[in-house]
C-alpha cells in the first residue's frame, strides 16, 4: 500500500527536493495559453487505462473540448465564471474518463492550488473508486507525475508532494454523509448523481465550498426518472437556465438526450444522447440493446434511460399482458402427480400474500400455484386494497389461515402435504424471515428440499431472464391463474449498472409474491445442468444473454 515498490519513497523525496528536475516544462504550463487551452493540453497528455484507446494518449473529441471551454471561461478578473457544471448524457460516452481527467487537472495539473481538496463522490464506494482507478493510471503512466504524487490504494487517496497542487489531496467518497461535514472541497465530481440515496452528501459538499476562491462542482450522470431526486432538481434548474428563465452565469448546463416524443427506434435520434456514437461508442452496442428492448419489453425502460438519457424508470413493466395471456395453456394438476418439479416459496412477513409455485419444465412448463393470506380481516383488506380476496377464496384460488397474521405452522403443514403429491426437486426460498418456518418444519419432522435464494441481482438476474425467456418462447403454461396474473401485472424490474435485473417489491404497483416465487422456481431449475444430448433449454439462452450483458464494459 502507499508508495509502490522498494525505495519508491526515497525516489520521490529525491525528485521532490529538486535533485532531479525535468529539462523542459510541459506545454500546458505556458502562461500565454488560456485556462481552457491549458486544461485541454494537460488532459491530452494523460494515458488512458481501458477501452479502445487503452495505453494511448487521451485524445479529447470536439464535443469534449467545447464542454471544457465552457467550464473554464473567465471574467475580466481572470477568475473562472462557472462554479457548478452539469453534464448529463447516455451511458458509455466516456463520462468516467473525462471526469477523472478534470480531477487530475485540479489535483496536480493546471487548475491545481496549494492545499486543495479534490473528491469523487458517488452512490457507493465502488462507483466512486472508478475515478480513483483512472487517476491512479494517469499518474503511474507519467514518471514526472508519479514522482510528485503519493497513492494509498486501500484508502483510495492521493496526495501531492510537490509542484502544482503541493499539499493537495484526493479521496473517493461514497454517500456516507457523516464523513463529509468537515470537508472543504476545492473540486468535486458528483458521479452518477441519479443513483445517490438522499441528499446529505451532496449538500454537505456544496456547503463546504466557501473555503476556496474558485471551487468547482461537476455533475456527470444519466438523468433520473424520480422527480423527487436531487438529480431531477438539478436537471430542472439546468433546463430553466438553458431556457433563459433563470440567469445564472455560474451554472453550466450540458444536456444530451433524445426527446421523449421522438421515435426511439430511429437510429438518427440516438446521437442526440450519445455524442460518442460512431466513435468509441459502437453503434452495434446500441443496436443490440434496441433489439433486446423490442424483443423483451421489460428492457425498454432501461434502454430509454441508460442509452437515450430519458427520465424513464428502467424496467417500468416486466411482461406485457398479451405475452403473459398467450402462455395460459392448459394445466392438469392430476396429470402432474408424481412428476418432477421445482418450487419457489415467497413467505410473507405478517399480513401479505404467501405464495408457493411449482414449475414442471418436462411437462410443457405447466405451473401450479398456492396462495395464503390471513383470514380474519379478509373482507376489510378487500375493501381497502380493492382486491377480490373473498371471490378468490370462494373459488379456491387462495387459502386463508386463522388469525390476523399469516399462520406459519399451517403453511408448513400444507407444504408437506403438497410435496407428498409431487417429485419436488427443490424449493427456493427467500432467506429473510424464514427462520420460524424452518424451525417449525424441523420440529414437525418435515423434510423438504429447501434451497436458500438471494433477492439481490446475483440470484434474481438469471431467474428473471429465464422466466422472461420461457414466456417469450411460449414454454410456460400457467392456466390463467388470476392471482398469479395479477402479481405479474404488478411487477417492476430494476436494473443495476451492469445490466442485471431483479423484481423490485418496493417499486411494485401491488403484490408480486407469486411472480417472485415463480421466478425462483424457474431460476432454480435453470441452475440444473442440461442432460447430455438433451434439448437446448430456454433458460440456457437466458443465461447466455445475462452473461453477455454482464460482460459489457462499464
Amino acid at each position: 500500500m502507499g508508495l509502490r515498490g522498494p525505495g519508491a519513497r526515497a525516489k520521490k523525496a529525491t525528485r521532490a527536493s529538486g535533485e532531479e528536475q525535468p529539462s523542459k516544462p510541459p506545454a500546458w504550463m505556458n502562461p500565454r495559453l488560456s485556462r481552457a487551452s491549458r486544461v485541454i493540453l494537460f488532459i491530452g497528455g494523460l494515458t488512458l487505462r481501458a477501452g479502445k484507446g487503452a495505453g494511448q494518449p487521451f485524445r479529447l473529441r470536439g464535443w469534449q473540448k467545447r464542454i471544457i471551454k465552457q467550464i473554464y471561461r473567465v471574467g475580466p478578473d481572470r477568475l473562472r465564471l462557472v462554479a457548478e457544471a452539469l453534464l448529463t448524457l447516455g451511458r458509455k460516452n466516456g463520462k468516467t474518463e473525462l471526469a477523472a481527467g478534470l480531477c487530475a487537472c485540479h489535483l496536480y495539473g493546471p487548475e491545481a492550488i496549494q492545499g486543495g481538496e479534490c473528491y469523487s463522490a458517488a452512490a457507493d464506494r465502488d462507483q466512486a473508486s472508478r475515478i480513483f482507478r483512472e487517476l491512479e493510471h494517469f499518474i503511474t503512466s507519467d514518471p514526472a507525475a508519479d514522482a510528485r504524487c503519493n497513492i494509498v490504494r486501500h484508502e483510495k487517496t492521493i496526495s501531492v508532494l510537490d509542484g502544482p497542487g503541493k499539499g493537495s489531496i484526493y479521496k473517493a467518497l461514497s454517500s456516507d454523509a457523516s464523513k463529509a461535514h468537515s470537508l472543504a472541497p476545492s473540486f468535486v465530481i458528483a458521479d452518477e448523481l441519479a443513483r445517490w440515496r438522499g441528499r446529505d452528501l451532496f449538500e454537505s459538499l456544496r456547503s463546504g465550498f466557501g473555503s476556496h476562491p474558485e471551487p468547482l462542482l461537476v455533475i456527470i450522470s444519466t438523468t433520473s426518472p424520480d422527480p423527487t431526486s436531487i438529480m431531477a432538481e438539478v436537471v430542472s434548474y439546468a433546463r430553466q437556465v438553458l431556457d433563459g428563465v433563470i440567469v445564472d452565469p455560474t451554472f453550466l448546463a450540458v444536456i444530451y438526450e433524445v426527446p421523449e416524443a421522438a421515435d426511439i427506434w430511429d437510429e438518427k435520434t440516438w446521437p442526440l444522447a450519445n455524442p460518442a456514437l460512431g466513435d468509441f461508442l459502437s453503434i452495434e452496442a446500441l443496436r443490440k440493446d434496441a433489439r433486446e428492448a423490442k424483443l423483451m419489453p421489460a428492457r425498454e425502460g432501461t434502454f430509454r434511460n441508460h442509452r437515450l438519457n430519458q427520465a424513464v424508470e428502467a424496467g417500468e413493466t416486466f411482461i406485457p399482458a398479451a405475452d403473459w395471456l398467450a402462455c395460459a395453456g392448459t394445466v392438469d394438476p392430476e396429470a402432474l402427480r408424481g412428476r418432477r418439479c421445482w418450487g419457489g416459496l415467497d413467505l410473507s412477513s405478517v399480513k401479505d400474500l404467501t405464495a408457493l409455485i411449482l414449475f414442471f419444465p418436462e411437462y410443457g412448463g405447466q405451473v401450479l400455484c398456492w396462495f395464503w393470506v390471513p383470514g380474519d380481516n379478509l373482507a376489510e383488506r378487500e375493501e381497502r386494497d380493492r382486491v377480490p380476496y373473498l371471490t378468490w377464496q370462494r373459488l379456491g384460488l387462495i387459502e386463508p389461515t386463522n388469525g390476523r397474521a399469516i399462520d406459519k405452522h399451517a403453511i408448513a403443514l400444507r407444504l408437506a402435504a403438497i410435496s407428498d403429491l409431487f417429485d419436488v426437486q427443490g424449493i427456493a426460498y427467500d432467506r429473510f424471515r424464514i427462520e420460524d418456518l424452518l424451525r417449525i418444519l424441523s420440529d414437525e419432522g418435515i423434510d423438504l428440499p429447501m434451497v436458500p435464494w438471494g433477492q439481490g441481482y446475483k440470484d434474481m438476474a438469471p431467474a428473471v431472464s429465464a422466466l422472461e425467456t420461457h414466456v417469450l418462447n411460449r414454454t410456460l403454461q400457467h392456466g390463467g391463474h388470476p392471482v398469479l396474473t395479477w402479481n405479474i401485472a404488478n411487477c417492476v424490474v430494476t436494473t443495476d449498472a451492469a445490466g442485471n435485473r431483479k423484481l423490485d417489491k418496493d417499486k411494485a404497483r401491488e403484490k408480486i409474491d407469486g411472480a417472485v416465487a415463480l421466478s425462483q422456481a424457474i431460476g432454480l431449475h435453470a441452475r440444473q445442468p442440461p442432460e447430455a444430448g438433451g434439448p437446448f433449454r430456454p433458460e440456457d439462452v437466458a443465461a447466455m444473454v445475462s452473461s453477455e450483458v454482464a460482460a459489457w464494459p462499464s
